[in-house]
């Protein structure tokens, strides 16, 4: 006897849903300039094909050109923000950028302790805004407690070497793979440098971005730079970088896959205020140009690609 097909009505229901994207949850200050912090990561996680969790730790007080204050977050009202959200949806990343003060980064640790199989890329900006008395006891504590469950630390060289190696004092600049064994005697696993000033090759210079371990170099990208002014560059990346990590995505294929999204929303970049450009996440979704319009080189533009793409990368600024 052939049995009755299922009526279509049937097949409906919870169990026949589609799986979620993977979920990512960062902890970042909320950037109302859109060029970073929580609103850049979100944008980030989103364009990945991810779904962000956003935790507020702080809120920055900035535009696009200059950063003038911020506001901390309780740090019990961070905990319970991401407290709430872990008893109800099962997360796949962790991603760290600007947490406030000492008090929010044991807040976000603890956090983080309950959860150690899930990855954590972290991001260290730039805070020379802040004053000594504010940074100091900020980078003793993520030092401490942030870079222990860190899979991969993600900053600029100048940044990381501060951060890393104040009392260095040798000509040359550390290594990545140096700045990895310093990261790695707290228990982090990887650092992502950007930025490494390379020798010039005629008139034109060149940067490297390299993610290395304690053992040495494991993958680079080197681009060639030019005169333009970023603002949000590593939080795209360090948010590019967790989606893909929580989609399960292999380490170094990952870190070439995000380094190269970074490249193209940098290329697409625009300026939406009197500051610095901002990475556009989602050049992919701009229509393609018209029959026969012309690019810069007078050849027609290539239609951009989305994230997983294989277009050949241009420049990380």
């Amino acid at each position: 006897m052939t049995p009755e097909p299922t009526p279509a009505a049937d097949l409906e229901g919870p169990a026949l849903e589609p799986p979620p994207p993977a979920c990512v949850m960062c902890f970042n200050a909320s950037d109302p300039s859109g060029a970073g912090g929580l609103a850049g990561d979100v944008a980030t996680i989103a364009a990945m094909g991810a779904h962000a969790l956003p935790v507020v730790t702080a809120i920055v007080m900035r535009d696009t050109a200059d950063i003038f204050d911020q506001h901390e977050i309780d740090a019990d009202v961070v905990a319970e923000q991401a407290r709430t959200i872990l008893e109800d949806i099962t997360i796949a990343g962790w991603k760290v950028g600007f947490l406030g003060n000492a008090d929010n980064v044991s807040a976000v640790a603890e956090v983080l302790s309950d959860y150690t199989e899930i990855p954590l890329v972290s991001y260290l900006p730039n805070l020379s805004w802040l004053e000594e008395d504010q940074s100091q006891p900020y980078l003793d504590a993520f030092r401490e407690l942030i870079l222990p469950a860190t899979e991969v630390l993600v900053g600029s060289h100048k940044t990381l070497q501060d951060f890393l190696l104040p009392d260095w004092e040798n000509e040359r600049p550390p290594s990545a793979r140096e700045l990895a064994v310093a990261a790695g005697e707290h228990g982090t696993r990887y650092v992502l440098v950007t930025g490494v000033m390379l020798a010039s090759k005629g008139s034109e210079q060149y940067i490297d971005n390299v993610l290395a371990s304690p053992q040495g170099a494991i993958a680079g990208e080197k681009f060639e730079r030019f005169d333009a002014s970023f603002v949000g560059a590593g939080d795209t990346l360090a948010a590019a970088l967790a989606s893909l990590l929580a989609a399960g995505g292999e380490l170094q294929a990952a870190v070439g896959e995000a380094l190269s999204f970074l490249d193209q929303t940098l290329d697409a970049g625009f300026r939406p205020g009197m500051g610095h450009i901002v990475p556009d996440r989602f050049f992919w979704a701009l229509p393609p140009p018209e029959e026969g319009e012309e690019g810069e080189a007078g050849m027609p533009e290539p239609e951009p690609e989305g994230p997983g793409g294989k277009g050949a990368p241009r420049r990380v600024h």
